[in-house]
Formats: structure tokens, sequence, C-alpha cells
């Protein structure tokens, strides 16, 4: 299951090819990684994805497709929009910004929750949740949960891990980064500090859950609903 800190591509603010970046990443410490770049021609992007899914799985990593063709790999992400029900793959990922989209979760895996924070890649997608936000979504979420949006600090990886989060989500602070090593093995750290920090926690408390779930449609409470790990500070893979 995806954690720490997860890598969106984004070829055209990267400052170095996107494969150099992203191993960068990888001896920065980073295991997991989505291949985005949606507007390529399937060949090019199926070529670019098994240059990724290599550079990923020499350091024991994995690549995430975003959409639902897995470009000859076995995970994917998927946007909140569709499609419904998810397609079968190993692993299966989507995206969701309120607790509307997180009800309609069914064999998912995963979810990210956005924008926890200001982010310039993807503005138009409400306020931040900032993590008393995060922390409310979470509590209502059947899977576990990655942080996004305008993630950047080790300050602000620590907030979301302490709000519940499985990991982080991070676009532009590698991306753009003159040395994209030495940011991702800074967050990095701060995850790991912060799940450190955090293991045996308490639980959010049951009213957080409740006051949530109320809110949203009855699917919430559906049974094929899988329960949130007990804390999702802890390393999960």
């Amino acid at each position: 299951m995806p954690s720490g800190v997860v890598l969106l591509t984004d070829r055209r603010v990267a400052r170095r090819p996107l494969a150099e970046v992203v191993a960068a990443a990888v001896a920065g410490g980073v295991r997991w990684a989505v291949l985005r770049e949606k507007d390529l021609p399937r060949a090019e992007r199926a070529a670019l994805a098994a240059e990724l899914r290599a550079i990923l799985a020499g350091a024991g990593g994995r690549l995430i497709v975003a959409g639902p063709d897995p470009l000859d790999g076995d995970a994917v992400h998927l946007p909140a929009a569709g499609p419904y029900p998810p397609p079968s793959a190993g692993l299966v990922g989507r995206s969701c910004h309120d607790a509307a989209e997180l009800a309609r979760l069914t064999t998912e895996d995963y979810a990210t929750l956005s924008p926890v924070f200001p982010t310039r890649t993807k503005p138009g997608y409400g306020p931040p949740l900032h993590p008393a936000g995060l922390r409310e979504l979470i509590g209502a979420s059947p899977v576990p949960v990655l942080a996004l949006g305008g993630i950047e600090s080790p300050g602000q990886v620590a907030a979301c891990v302490a709000a519940g989060a499985a990991g982080v989500a991070v676009l532009g602070a590698i991306m753009r980064a003159d040395d994209p090593a030495a940011v991702a093995a800074t967050l990095t750290a701060a995850h790991e500090a912060a799940g450190r920090a955090g293991h045996g926690a308490a639980r959010p408390a049951p009213t957080t859950r409740v006051s949530v779930q109320e809110a949203v449609t009855p699917v919430a409470h559906s049974p094929n609903r899988r329960p949130q790990p007990p804390t999702a500070t802890k390393e999960a893979t």
C-alpha cells in the first residue's frame, strides 16, 4: 500500500528529464511514484512507464499509473469522476476531495485527499482542507489516505501524518527542485520521524467518524467498506 513520500510526475515543471528526477527521488528514499503525463500518446506514455517502473523496481519501489489503463503494469490511480466500478488491477487508488467522494469508494485500496494546503498545481479544487479537515475526512475513509496538495516542507509532512495520513503525495516540491534527491530525502526523513513520534498514538475519537459519516450518503455504511488501519502513521510498506 502506498505510504511515505509518493511522487507525482509532471514533466512540464520538472527541471530535468523526468526519468532523472524520478531516479533522484528514489535515491532520496521515495519508493512510490504516480505517472501522470496523460497528454502523451499511449505508446510514448507506455514506454515512459516501463522506464520509470524499472527505476523504482531497482529500489524495491512501485509505479502507479494515473487513469484506468495500467500501461502493462498492475497499479492505477483513478480520478474522482470515474470510472465506476473501478477496473480490476493489483492496486487501485482514487482521488477524493470530500466526504461524498469517499463514500463512493468500493473496492479501491487507497485514496488521496486534496488539497490539504494551497497549491499552484490544482488551485481550482476548492479551499484547502488543512490538517484539521484532513483528520476529519480520514476518520470517514474506509481505506488508507495519502495527503495531497501544497506539501513542500517537513512541517507539513508531519502535520499530515499527525492527522492520520499513511503518506503524502508530492509534486512541485520535488519536480521543481534543483536537487530532487535532497528534497526527497528531507521529506522522507520527516515522514519517518513523524511516524515514530506517532507510533502507538490514540485513534481519533469515535465522534469524529460519526459526525462526518452522518453527513454523507448511506453508501458510506456499505458492508464493502474496509476499516481504516488503527493509525495511518505506521509504515504500511
